[in-house]
């Protein structure tokens, strides 16, 4: 109970929490710095063992260590101040009144910070509350920030048992503390109770942690899992923290009034044996709001009813357990007492309550689509856009793996020998349960896995199929009724082995060689192109070399024979020529050789400016030539230049 010191100021002095607030206040004091650099240490260790090794379980389970402790501090740091106030009011601190001229030290380091009406306001909201809403917020956010559950199992070796010594003892250690804490009277300390649900939490978050690494292994993924799921615990219960930091300042606060503690949490009350959800909530109400809940008269007849409601509700419920609900696409077996005695078809249907009946749900014409090899199963189905890239799965050429491709040997003969090739094959089977009741019993009981028993078969029958069979038989005749041979053989082993299962329709998507073998041969075929290619370029130059030496001797002969009738005809025209002067002279004599003198002597001077006179004209004298030239009269006032006048006799 509350002690107000308006009316029970001289009475506090002899209540035993008031006698003891001092000595409760230095063990609070001692413990949270304790438990603070514990959980500072883990925050400091979880940021540089990020830095290196991110991908493991050591980042989220220091941080969640640390928040939990954190937790605790905060409950310590919240009941410290209520047992301040209680050792304030016993022994009440002298006041001092500043001298004139005087600046008034600070009380302390957030006050000397603060203005003065950030000082009002801290008065009015009160440190207790911003510390326990900023621790509050500090392990949510902590809690976030490591929060993965994809993380990968990793074997953490010895460190991993170390740590989990460490952490057992400080379980053990805060275990101690708790018992210290739990066997305090109400009357001495109310707050014991509170922290030592607080540090129950802890614990479990250590204990926890603790079994995290020592199960932790390359293969195990529960250990990490459940060390990222443990910081749920001090999230919970810092959410709380902080729900009622932000409810305490609508509260009125009384100076004289005893404070209560505000780091109660009701989630960290719920971890006891037996929970007591009710009577917790029961006793929050009453000691926040007064209200006490056994005096309603409505809670009382809902608390004596209660388990008959509860054993009526889980006995209908039990009994709705025998209607069952079949879709279109399912059909039912129904077993009573583990037999099968009928099969239901779509709809409703009744029967005994679990575990008396039940009914094993079966496809009711569901056709699927099996290939036989055993990569289908590893990709998932994809839907690829209408406008976008075709995907993989839809190439088809002979150079490309696929994953539905079975690899088969099969008969050859080459050179009248007999050999085996190797050919790869995309066989598809279209299935379903048979339609009948028959068909149903035996698919649900004669096997466990209908998919794998059909692939099995299939690549038993494709390999005594094709043993017998070649590839100029495979890719030819033997083509067209390969599928309809293959369904049959099947059918006819599905159906000796009662399985229950209808092959509707066999597909032979593909037959072609190995992906090697194909690039190998489109090797070869690359290899023969660039010989013929190589052999055709040669033939080419031999050819263009053959027709210009061709060209040259054709030139060469040509112009040589040019060149003798040019010559043979020079001589027949000389020849002629001299034929015709011959006979010309013998006719005409000494006439005919004064003309070819003349002829040649005109031809010699054909170029020269000529003047030919008779040496009979003028009798017996001599001709005279002037050889004098005669210019156009000149200017009188150039200047003259003699003539040189000249003559011929």
């Amino acid at each position: 109970m509350q002690v107000d010191l308006e009316t029970q100021g001289g009475e506090v002095a002899a209540l035993p929490r008031f006698q003891q607030a001092a000595s409760h206040a230095a063990r609070l004091q001692r413990w949270g710095a304790a438990l603070l650099g514990l959980a500072v240490l883990g925050l400091v260790a979880a940021v540089f063992v990020d830095l290196f090794a991110a991908l493991t379980i050591w980042p989220a389970l220091l941080v969640n260590l640390s928040c939990a402790l954190l937790m605790v501090v905060a409950g310590l740091q919240s009941a410290c101040w209520v047992s301040r106030w209680r050792e304030e009011v016993i022994t009440p601190a002298p006041v001092v009144t500043p001298e004139a001229g005087e600046d008034r030290q600070p009380q302390g380091r957030l006050a000397a910070a603060l203005t003065l009406r950030g000082r009002r306001l801290l008065q009015q909201i009160g440190a207790p509350t911003l510390w326990l809403g900023g621790w509050s917020l500090l392990i949510l956010y902590s809690v976030v920030q490591v929060f993965n559950l994809s993380l990968p199992a990793t074997a953490l070796g010895l460190s991993a048992s170390v740590v989990a010594v460490l952490t057992l003892l400080l379980a053990f250690a805060l275990l101690v503390l708790e018992r210290q804490l739990a066997q305090e009277h109400p009357g001495e300390w109310p707050e014991a109770g509170a922290l030592a649900q607080l540090l129950r939490a802890a614990i479990i978050c250590l204990l926890v942690s603790a079994l995290c690494l020592l199960f932790s292994s390359d293969t195990a993924l529960w250990p990490v899992r459940l060390a990222v799921l443990t910081g749920l615990l001090p999230a919970l219960v810092a959410g709380e923290l902080l729900l009622r930091a932000v409810l305490s300042l609508f509260s009125p606060q009384r100076e004289q009034l005893e404070p209560r503690l505000l780091a109660h949490s009701f989630v960290a009350d719920m971890l006891r044996w037996p929970p007591q959800p009710l009577l917790s909530l029961q006793h929050e109400l009453h000691n926040r709001f007064g209200i006490d809940l056994r005096q309603i008269w409505a809670f009382a007849y809902m608390r004596r009813a209660f388990v008959p409601v509860l054993l009526v509700v889980l006995a209908v419920g039990w009994l709705l357990t025998g209607v069952h609900e079949l879709s279109m696409q399912n059909r039912g077996i129904y077993e009573r007492f583990g037999k099968p005695v009928q099969v239901f078809g779509p709809g409703l249907h009744l029967g005994l309550p679990w575990p008396l009946g039940r009914v094993l749900t079966v496809e009711n014409g569901v056709v699927h689509e099996l290939a036989t090899s055993v990569g289908e199963s590893s990709q998932p189905f994809q839907a690829a856009p209408a406008e976008g890239p075709a995907p993989a799965i839809a190439n088809r050429l002979w150079d490309a793996s696929h994953v539905n491709d079975k690899s088969q040997v099969i008969a050859s003969g080459n050179a009248q020998q007999q050999s085996f090739q190797i050919v790869n094959m995309d066989v598809r089977f279209v299935y379903r349960i048979g339609l009948g009741d028959a068909a149903a019993l035996a698919a649900t009981y004669n096997s466990s896995d209908v998919p794998t028993l059909i692939r099995s078969t299939a690549s038993r029958v494709l390999v005594h199929d094709f043993a017998s069979r070649t590839l100029d038989g495979l890719l030819g005749q033997d083509r067209t009724g390969l599928a309809d041979d293959i369904g049959r053989a099947v059918q006819g082993d599905l159906d000796r082995l009662d399985s229950g299962v209808e092959i509707l329709a066999t597909v032979v998507e593909a037959i072609h060689p190995p992906a090697g073998a194909a690039n190998a041969y489109h090797g070869v075929q690359a290899a023969q192109i660039g010989a013929q290619a190589l052999i055709s370029r040669e033939r080419g130059a031999a050819a263009e070399q053959t027709n210009q030496a061709q060209l040259q001797a054709s030139v060469a002969r040509d112009q040589a024979q040019a060149d003798a009738r040019e010559v043979q005809a020079a001589a027949q025209a000389a020849d002629l020529r001299f034929a015709a002067e011959q006979k010309a002279y013998a006719s005409a004599g000494q006439a005919f050789v004064l003309e070819q003198y003349l002829s040649q002597l005109s031809q010699g001077l054909s170029q020269a400016k000529l003047l030919i006179l008779d040496h009979r004209l003028g009798g017996d004298s001599a001709p005279t030539l002037d050889l004098r030239t005669f210019t156009l009269p000149a200017d009188p006032s150039a200047p003259r230049k003699a003539a040189q006048p000249g003559a011929v006799h």
